[in-house]
């Protein structure tokens, strides 16, 4: 009888409610220009919900996502860090224009000192006499022939007969001229690089196995990047978080008509990997995972072989601090500092998230994230790992004394 009573009783209290949160809306000012939506639905363009669905546009004029920049009230305690606790290795570096000459690199030492960056790997992905050139450059500084390491790049343009017995052979050269590790591999690889019969080259194509066994052979991690963020693959409309960046670099979106989307290159990349359970792979990006850790977990757990680096996905990584937390101690022996682009002032921001436990502080690009960044805290024990020791392990060529304990 009392569930009778309750169905028969539900639509009218249900009634009653809508009528009495009218009579509220219509005592707000401004009520006239509300508009009123169902259960579900989102609000019309230009106005926000105000109350359970009700919606109402704003009486000035609406400012664009540019010029829209509140100062926060929020006072919290601040700790900017200039330097990284602990030496640093920028496994993701691309210091561009600086390792041509015995001027630049000490300029680019002046910088790594100022940060407490001691070892960059040049990750630009060169080979053969411009790898020699840059190595001997690099050794011919007494100041930083020990701070300054080069990867070598694979040539994936007409893949077919022959191809693996030259790239290999290129790459025990470029071995033996300095390089440390294979990489950047580029965001090209898998999505618009050809093979001489015309078809794309897929991540794990079978004829690229040579390559991968030669680095298991030689003791070489492969630092490769797949593909971009997966909202570059979906429509640039404004429930994409990305907006902003693919409005001012159109360039960035992939196109679905010409690329193949974001979950097949993930697929080919995971079967890279699986298929080649002795190769030490480098995620660059953190796979592009930071934003679902749990799946970056995931692929963490089976595949042993795999790291990963956290170049430019800071706004994910500080945007959960308490996931980040916790995954970055889970997994603290597979992930590597990198930065990306080098722009000196940039660091301070990773050692803030890493090591302060602040809150609610900007990130360095606001078109990369609309958000705002906090520290996640991590233990002495971690941080070390993260900054240089899983950097050593992998890399072999890397200085491997002088670090603390």
């Amino acid at each position: 009888m009392s569930i009778y009573i309750y169905a028969f009783r539900a639509p009218f209290l249900a009634a009653l409610g809508a009528a009495f949160l009218g009579r509220v809306l219509a005592a707000q000012p401004g009520a006239e220009r509300a508009t009123s939506i169902r259960p579900g639905e989102s609000c019309p363009p230009g106005t926000t919900e105000i109350r359970p669905r009700s919606c109402m546009g704003p009486q000035e004029a609406a400012p664009s996502i540019l010029d829209y920049r509140p100062r926060s009230t929020l006072v919290v305690p601040a700790h900017v860090v200039k330097k990284a606790r602990y030496p640093a290795i920028d496994f993701h570096g691309h210091p561009q224009g600086m390792l041509g000459s015995g001027e630049s690199l000490a300029r680019l030492g002046a910088d790594l000192d100022s940060l407490n960056v001691r070892v960059m790997i040049a990750a630009n992905n060169i080979s053969g006499d411009a790898l020699k050139r840059t190595v001997a450059t690099i050794n011919a500084s007494p100041s930083m022939k020990d701070r300054v390491r080069a990867f070598t790049g694979i040539n994936f343009q007409n893949v077919g007969p022959g191809w693996a017995e030259r790239a290999v052979a290129q790459l025990e050269a470029d071995v033996a001229a300095g390089a440390v590790g294979i990489g950047e591999i580029g965001k090209g690889f898998g999505q618009s690089i050809r093979k001489t019969d015309g078809s794309r080259l897929a991540l794990d194509d079978p004829d690229l196995d040579p390559i991968w066994q030669a680095a298991a052979r030689l003791k070489l991690p492969v630092f490769i990047h797949t593909g971009d963020p997966q909202e570059f693959y979906k429509p640039v409309d404004y429930n994409n978080e990305r907006w902003l960046e693919l409005s001012l670099f159109p360039g960035r979106r992939v196109s679905p008509d010409q690329h193949p989307n974001f979950d097949e290159l993930m697929k080919e990349r995971d079967n890279l990997f699986r298929r080649h359970p002795k190769t030490t792979f480098v995620a660059a990006h953190m796979g592009w995972h930071a934003n679902d850790l749990g799946r970056l977990g995931k692929m963490l757990t089976e595949m042993p072989n795999v790291y990963v680096d956290v170049g430019a996905v800071l706004y994910d990584i500080g945007r959960q601090p308490r996931a980040a937390h916790d995954f970055f101690v889970r997994f603290q022996d597979r992930i590597l500092f990198g930065k990306d682009s080098y722009q000196p002032e940039e660091y301070p921001y990773y050692w803030r998230v890493f090591e302060t436990q602040d809150d609610y502080f900007d990130y360095y690009r606001d078109y990369h994230a609309t958000w705002k960044l906090y520290g996640i805290g991590l233990p002495d024990d971690v941080l070390k790992k993260v900054y240089y020791k899983n950097a050593l392990k992998i890399t072999p060529g890397l200085p491997q004394t002088g670090w603390p304990r």
